[in-house]
């Protein structure tokens, strides 16, 4: 984990840096740029007033004075207006939005006076002034600065994700190659406690400590079949939820302390609940959420397990009373593999109830509430 971490960190870090130098760049560029289209705006101004001089005198001149200034500019749009803010004549602007929408020059004035400030041309007799905009290529320069950004957030999510779900992968195989191994070192020794059984049934006295011992050889092979399923899709029928929480119920009561009593209600029509699901992989999810509520409630309290059938959903809640409290921020991390409160935990049995439940039944499972009261967990199984 701390691996993914520090490339995480030093990939960010780096990103920044780059996009700090690029953006550093870009800003001086477009200054410069800026400066010398205001000093080419200040040359045209320049030549406008010699030109007026060697012209003869009247406002009649107007339009050919601003028709030189337009020859001269082809790069960087321009509006020429008198002292009451009336346009006089443009250039480099859109014609065709020019024709079709009258609003557009006056706009684009309103623009203009923000960018830069105007420039004043004496022509003795009268004064225009000359409001200028951004060359398209100092427009694009401009935007290319978050252009960037925008480009390098999609390129660090884009690599997050990627290095995350490797991390998924990873652990993904770690967990299937445990689960599998576990299963197979479990079947050796079942196989010979089962043979050492045969030979004790042989004697009347010990029928009935052999019986005690087949329910959990029996129960040791189930937890067996649960490891040797994990890593493979797992053939959902459908049964009836409500018969196999009782019997989980039941079954965990008889483990629990004397001090702790497990109920079980439900909310649904006809006394059913079916619902396409692997009865051993959900069983196993139950017991886990039972486990962990016994371990916080420290041999003092009650569990409810209560399911509402709905037409498109049923929603199973374990809640526990009298237990430890689970901080709102450690909601979600309760299910990362590894993450365990207790001291010789591994981390591994809320993880792997979430697998279950939201990749082979398509569900979802989570901390509905944590308080003094009461925890909850939620399962949600769609239909």
């Amino acid at each position: 984990m701390r691996r993914y971490i520090h490339w995480k960190t030093l990939l960010t870090l780096l990103a920044f840096v780059i996009v700090t130098f690029a953006l550093f760049n870009f800003n001086e560029m477009a200054k410069e740029m800026a400066i010398e289209e205001q000093k080419k705006m200040e040359i045209l101004v320049e030549r406008f007033k010699a030109v007026s001089q060697s012209s003869l005198t009247g406002m009649s001149n107007d339009v050919t004075l601003a028709s030189k200034v337009i020859i001269d500019n082809n790069k960087i749009p321009l509006i020429i207006t008198d002292t009451k803010e009336n346009i006089i004549s443009f250039s480099n602007l859109d014609s065709n939005k020019v024709e079709s929408n009258e609003n557009y020059l006056s706009l684009k004035l309103k623009e203009f006076q923000q960018l830069h400030d105007p420039l004043l041309i004496d022509y003795q007799y009268g004064v225009n002034y000359v409001y200028y905009g951004d060359s398209e290529l100092l427009a694009q320069l401009k935007n290319y600065p978050l252009i960037l950004v925008i480009l390098t957030v999609v390129f660090i999510g884009i690599t997050l994700i990627a290095f995350s779900n490797a991390q998924a992968s990873i652990q993904n195989q770690v967990w299937v190659g445990m689960s599998k191994e576990t299963a197979h070192q479990l079947g050796t020794p079942l196989t010979s406690i089962v043979a050492w059984m045969e030979l004790l049934k042989d004697r009347e006295e010990n029928r009935e400590w052999v019986m005690e011992m087949e329910k959990d050889v029996n129960r040791l092979k189930l937890i067996a079949d649960r490891f040797s399923k994990i890593g493979s899709k797992p053939q959902l029928e459908e049964e009836d939820l409500i018969p196999r929480l009782e019997s989980m119920a039941d079954y965990m009561q008889r483990r629990a302390p004397h001090k702790v009593k497990i109920l079980f209600d439900y909310e649904a029509e006809d006394n059913q609940a079916s619902i396409f699901l692997s009865g051993p992989l959900f069983d196993w999810v139950i017991e886990n959420l039972i486990r962990n509520a016994l371990d916080a409630m420290e041999g003092k309290g009650d569990i409810h397990i209560r399911l509402k059938n709905e037409p498109r959903l049923i929603t199973v809640d374990i809640l526990n009373t009298g237990g430890k409290v689970i901080p709102k921020n450690n909601f979600k991390k309760i299910f990362t593999p590894g993450y365990s409160t207790k001291k010789r935990g591994w981390g591994l049995g809320l993880s792997l109830a979430k697998r279950i439940i939201e990749q082979y039944h398509n569900g979802s499972i989570f901390v509905k509430s944590s308080d003094k009261e009461a925890t909850v967990f939620r399962i949600i199984l769609r239909r």
